[in-house]
């Protein structure tokens, strides 16, 4: 009888070690997974930076492949919104100024006018059609700083690979649309001085035509009156490019009056766009580190 009963224990003993073993075999398997896991995905130089340009890499190449092949369209729309403005200018603000100025007003109206518009056409121009400088192609046996992945060529220092130009640029600020270039290190200043000059000239067409553009305004009010105002179609048309000419200039005067601002100070401190965004991650990184 004794033997049964130890034979019984026993047993059961037998039985609850094989249920912790396959037990801790499970929990064994779980957590091997959660470190496979984990080790697929885990990175010591992976911050919010790096999450937030993971998720936005379907968007970044979007842009890319849209602003390659729509450079062009962005070009003619400069062309086409700035020729328009020039137009309203001679056909209605400059009868005005001709008419009510003075000669001295009138004479320096159309002197700094055209001189303005002539900076604007030709900073845009050499924008465009200058290369902004690309790294030498001949293999050399001096030592490179370090080798670009996607075109396995040297890197000269400040150089950055355009993915839109599929080509490294020399001290690339940034590829713009509105050039269907890239900003670089022949072109800069050009970039820089055509933002500077067309600030100064939407600034000053919205400054001389603001009397004109009350007056259109206050018209274009009275038209749902009744009766309506006498007025023909030729004053409705004026009233509407006055309108069109103050919103448009006001607007790219405040938009790109602030990207040239911004340029202007990353001129002062010797950095392109580019080098402002690591520089800064580069300060956030050393400063977790206690250093400078």
């Amino acid at each position: 009888m004794r033997n049964v009963r130890r034979l019984f224990l026993r047993c059961l003993r037998l039985g609850h070690r094989r249920k912790f073993t396959y037990l801790n075999l499970v929990t064994d398997y779980l957590r091997y997974g959660r470190l496979c896991l984990v080790s697929l995905t885990h990175n010591s130089f992976t911050n919010s930076d790096v999450v937030i340009e993971s998720l936005f890499e379907p968007v970044y190449w979007l842009v890319d492949h849209v602003t390659r092949w729509f450079g062009i369209v962005f070009v003619a729309l400069v062309i086409l919104l700035t020729s328009s403005i020039v137009l309203i200018v001679y056909i209605c603000v400059l009868p005005l100024i001709l008419q009510t100025y003075s000669t001295g007003w009138i004479c320096w109206h159309l002197t700094y006018g055209h001189w303005n518009l002539i900076l604007i056409v030709f900073h845009y121009y050499k924008a465009i059609t200058t290369p902004p400088g690309y790294p030498p192609q001949a293999q050399k046996n001096t030592p490179s700083v370090s080798v670009c992945r996607k075109c396995i060529a040297p890197k000269p220092a400040r150089t950055h690979h355009c993915s839109i130009c599929n080509r490294c640029i020399l001290k690339m600020d940034h590829h713009c649309p509105w050039l269907n270039n890239c900003v670089g290190h022949y072109n800069h200043r050009y970039f820089f001085s055509f933002c500077l000059f067309m600030t100064l000239g939407c600034i000053y067409c919205s400054i001389s035509s603001r009397v004109m553009f009350r007056e259109a305004y206050a018209a274009i009010e009275t038209y749902s009156q009744t009766p309506p105002p006498a007025f023909s179609f030729r004053e409705r048309v004026f009233h509407k490019c006055i309108i069109y000419l103050w919103v448009l200039c006001s607007s790219v005067a405040v938009a790109l009056g602030a990207l040239t601002l911004w340029h202007a100070m990353l001129i002062t401190r010797g950095e392109t766009s580019i080098e402002r965004h690591i520089n800064k991650k580069e300060r956030k990184r050393l400063q977790g580190k206690g250093k400078v």
